[in-house]
């Protein structure tokens, strides 16, 4: 095996795991009605487990039936889930691999469900986004629910689990807000100092470990640092830490950052592997029991490095193992070319925010690797070489038809070559170089510099099913452009175009603000060389439409740099030399501007003849995941 630290068994307690690629929880919205296992979630697992995964923490597990964490989550509440736990673990013992459920009361973070009680906490103290303030667990209510944990644990163990994992982390959940001052502001034995606020934590461990003896793996997932002034810090967390492995905790899972932070737990693209390693190996130097690390650990190398070097004993590998679900076996037999790559764009947990089962912008087919042959072999023929003509030629060939795909330009990847300038989005030329390669080891024809004509249509593609991947094209506002020098956003990023050094651009959408974030001085320190950027945006806020770590970075980059903002601004007329614009009613307007650049969005390219199936751009402008989805679909019709 060519990671040999990666592939090195490991005992945890007295298991024995056969590798150190873990999974951690991530939630996936698959379950039944009620909470209860489902056939898609046991194959979700299942494919994990058969591509090599040592050890599997599932999603969110909750431990009563009074508060939900998300509609989609799993229980383990009473007897009558068991059953399908059972069936669960079968399935991951199978391939070889341990599972583990995660333990979890959400507490201040419970879904707000028609009739579900006033949330309860540590204290009155919830989330700044809370619409009402929680009320504080009685001494009472706490002892019943270490009781819950202890019989969600044995039930667990029942259904023929290796352990549990307790969650403790991000200021999360009852325990994680039990553990952080920032929400446990009690004065009783289960608040004050680190050791009343841990008591609650050190008691659910007590108790499961009565019930479930010495053989049950118990893990804890904590924050090592929640990076928030008023959290924990290293230092409280290597006493905590010590403290659970005297409890009889078998390995702790080192995450950081907390949920109100966003990008301190889950990091956002481009920012490094290993976000938390440096507290994982800080810990590793004061306990004896294994540690795990966890954050944006997307390829195999990285992995491996950490565990060599000391940082780690375990890789937690969630969102590349969702991505692909053989990563594990591929990494193992140094196959990493047809790994598919994740590009840690976070775009798997949004959807689940909104109630819609797990998904993956690289992705289309989460569940499974497993394309099926098509019933009737069929020539097809595919119009452009960008992402959604990449995985349409390949799904095509897979079922078994004769494809062909023409590219225009002298290059395959489309506007995704584009898309992989801006700071930050790097990650994209892997998702382009994949798709590439593994369209390379088929016997698909591409041909590149073809542009494909209706008398090609009509004669040497007569017998062809014909898709169309021909992409999309920048807006642009015909109005504007008497302005003495504009371009489009991807005129710079492709570098066709180069903009003077006071740029107006209109546009707060995504694409607006990548191009200023690449446009901008690295350092806002008023060099007399830097560019003075400005975007324009007609809404009151930027990027709408996306959400999480991503947006909150790449924001919070702009506003360092000095990267100017106007909100409710929209852009009325131009004239060589000036911009005018509205905001709040008044007219304003910018004279010191040399460069207007357009990220107003794109317009579809569909080829007009009835037999293309439009699909990606060309059917319907939108973002990485919804063209490489629709081709999936649509190849797997044919």
């Amino acid at each position: 095996m060519k990671y040999s630290a990666l592939f090195e068994p490991i005992k945890i307690g007295k298991t024995v795991v056969k590798n150190r690629i873990f999974m951690p929880p991530v939630s996936t919205n698959l379950c039944e009605k009620n909470h209860y296992i489902s056939p898609a979630l046991i194959e979700h697992y299942a494919s994990r487990a058969r591509g090599g995964v040592g050890l599997i923490i599932t999603e969110v597990t909750t431990i009563e039936p009074v508060y939900t964490y998300l509609p989609g989550d799993i229980s383990i509440c009473d007897d009558s889930y068991i059953a399908g736990w059972k069936n669960l673990t079968d399935a991951v013992h199978q391939y070889g691999a341990k599972i583990l459920p995660q333990l979890f009361h959400p507490s201040y973070m419970a879904f707000p469900l028609p009739g579900t009680p006033q949330l309860v906490a540590p204290s009155h103290v919830g989330p700044y986004y809370a619409k009402s303030a929680p009320r504080p667990l009685t001494i009472e209510e706490i002892k019943e629910l270490v009781i819950k944990f202890g019989e969600a644990a044995k039930r667990a163990q029942i259904a023929g689990c290796d352990g549990v994992e307790v969650h403790a982390a991000h200021a999360h959940g009852l325990l994680g807000g039990f553990l952080t001052p920032l929400y446990n502001k009690r004065t009783d034995e289960y608040g004050g100092d680190i050791h009343g606020r841990m008591r609650f934590l050190l008691e659910v461990i007590a108790q499961i470990r009565k019930v479930c003896g010495e053989d049950f793996i118990i893990d804890v997932r904590i924050s090592g640092d929640e990076y928030s002034d008023g959290g924990l810090n290293i230092n409280d967390m290597i006493y905590v830490c010590k403290c659970l492995e005297k409890s009889g905790v078998d390995f702790i899972h080192c995450s950081g950052g907390n949920t109100i932070k966003r990008g301190s737990s889950m990091p956002a693209p481009g920012t490094k592997q290993g976000s938390h390693c440096l507290l994982s190996e800080e810990l590793k130097k004061h306990i004896h029991i294994p540690v795990a690390t966890v954050g944006r650990i997307n390829e195999a190398w990285i992995a491996n490095e950490l565990i060599e070097n000391g940082k780690t004993d375990i890789c937690m590998m969630g969102r590349a193992n969702l991505c692909d679900s053989d990563f594990a076996l591929k990494a193992a037999y140094g196959k990493e070319d047809e790994i598919r790559p994740c590009i840690g764009c976070g775009q798997c947990l949004t959807g689940v925010m909104f109630g819609k089962p797990v998904g993956c912008t690289v992705n289309p087919s989460v569940e499974t690797n497993i394309i099926p042959r098509a019933e009737e072999k069929k020539k097809v023929l595919i119009i452009g070489g960008g992402p959604a003509g990449l995985e349409a030629a390949y799904v095509c060939w897979k079922r078994g038809h004769e494809v062909i795909l023409c590219e225009k330009e002298n290059e395959l990847g489309g506007l995704l070559r584009l898309a992989a300038v801006p700071i930050g989005k790097q990650d994209l030329s892997k998702v382009i170089k994949f798709l590439i390669t593994r369209l390379k080891n088929t016997n698909v024809d591409i041909r590149l510099n073809t542009l494909v004509t209706e008398e090609m249509l009509e004669n040497e593609f007569k017998e062809y099913v014909v898709l169309g991947t021909t992409g999309a094209k920048p807006r642009i506002i015909d109005a504007f452009t008497s302005f003495k020098s504009n371009m489009t956003a991807d005129d710079i990023l492709a570098g066709r175009k180069v903009p003077g050094k006071n740029i107006v651009i209109i546009g707060g959408g995504s694409v607006g603000c990548e191009t200023a974030d690449y446009l901008a001085p690295l350092v806002n320190d008023l060099f007399p060389a830097n560019r003075q950027v400005t975007i324009l945006e007609m809404t009151n806020a930027l990027m709408t439409g996306e959400g999480g770590a991503a947006k909150s970075v790449l924001t919070r980059r702009l506003m360092k740099k000095g990267v100017r903002i106007e909100f409710n601004a929209k852009v009325e007329r131009v004239d060589e030399q000036t911009i005018y614009y509205s905001q709040n009613g008044k007219e304003e307007k910018i004279t010191d501007a040399d460069t207007l650049v357009f990220a107003t969005g794109y317009i579809s390219t569909p080829i007009q003849n009835n037999r293309i199936i439009q699909i990606g751009d060309c059917a319907k402008a939108g973002n990485l995941k919804d063209a490489i989805g629709s081709a999936y679909e649509v190849s797997m019709q044919l």
